[in-house]
């Protein structure tokens, strides 16, 4: 616990700024949308976005993950003008407030190529390249690392009865292809970040799947990211039902797992308590 499992020790971003892997890091979730799942509309003003990013900050959050689309399931698309209204003026008050490293959740290469030039230091895309045939060039041209999430069609359809025969096995696979696609487009290993992306066409079997094996994702020696938190398979395991709001629990229950198993980066929307929870356990390995 006291060094993370990645083969990376440090990825370098912005002018003093860096994520090092010498401990498992906590990626803050803020959605400037009137309708993400768990808290769709209570940042969806500036003051508040960046009111709460700062918070996020003070807690421990060691990267804040600026999102201006819902990719919940059914969610439907927006504008690429809509979606730089939402983040822009996020992205660059957070900057010239804190050095902390910026991650922009978008498949779009014009959302991502402002907000590099606003501030922001990652690209963290749900489609994995996909979606958008120009993120790559944007990626490559720009150096910012890439999160490479895995999802089964569009947010709008990946809930459509998912069928896996080996989940953890199809989604390596679909990592191995990713990574090449990289690689023969100029985006080199080292600015690779995994997400086996919990709750984007995935049954409950397959989430839990998920965490268990999370360790055979590590054979490609990049970080790993997981974000379990709030999702709905949370509620589907407690047989009383759960709103997103009331998945604290199982929400720091399926980061210590993570980590356990090998995560590098838990995206969460509770960093204090992910934190917390984060030490205690940094505290017991460190004593056996």
């Amino acid at each position: 616990m006291t060094k993370s499992p990645s083969a990376m020790v440090e990825l370098r971003l912005g002018p003093n700024r860096s994520l090092r892997f010498e401990q498992p890091l906590v990626m803050g979730i803020l959605n400037v949308t009137p309708d993400s799942f768990s808290d769709g509309g209570r940042y969806a003003s500036s003051d508040a976005a960046i009111t709460h990013a700062l918070e996020m900050v003070e807690q421990g959050a060691d990267i804040i993950d600026i999102g201006g689309e819902s990719s919940r399931p059914g969610a439907k698309p927006v504008s690429a003008d809509e979606e730089l209204t939402r983040v822009i003026p996020v992205v660059s008050s957070l900057r010239k407030q804190s050095t902390i490293p910026i991650s922009i959740d978008t498949y779009k290469s014009t959302v991502a190529e402002a907000a590099l030039d606003a501030g922001a230091d990652i690209i963290n895309d749900i489609s994995a390249l996909r979606m958008d045939p120009e993120l790559a060039t944007v990626a490559a041209a720009t150096h910012a690392p890439v999160i490479l999430m895995h999802m089964l069609g569009t947010p709008r359809t990946m809930q459509e009865n998912p069928h896996y025969d080996n989940c953890v096995e199809e989604i390596a696979a679909f990592f191995r292809e990713r990574i090449e696609f990289c690689l023969q487009n100029g985006i080199p290993r080292d600015k690779l970040i995994l997400d086996p992306g919990i709750g984007f066409g995935k049954r409950l079997e397959d989430n839990l799947a998920i965490l268990a094996g999370l360790a055979r994702f590590k054979q490609f020696d990049v970080p790993v990211l997981v974000g379990a938190s709030r999702k709905s398979f949370i509620g589907q395991v407690h047989t009383g039902g759960l709103t997103a709001r009331q998945r604290l629990g199982g929400s720091i229950a399926a980061a210590v797992v993570a980590i356990q198993r090998g995560a590098d980066i838990v995206r969460v929307h509770d960093v204090a308590e992910t934190v917390e929870a984060l030490k205690v356990l940094r505290a017991i390995t460190e004593e056996s």
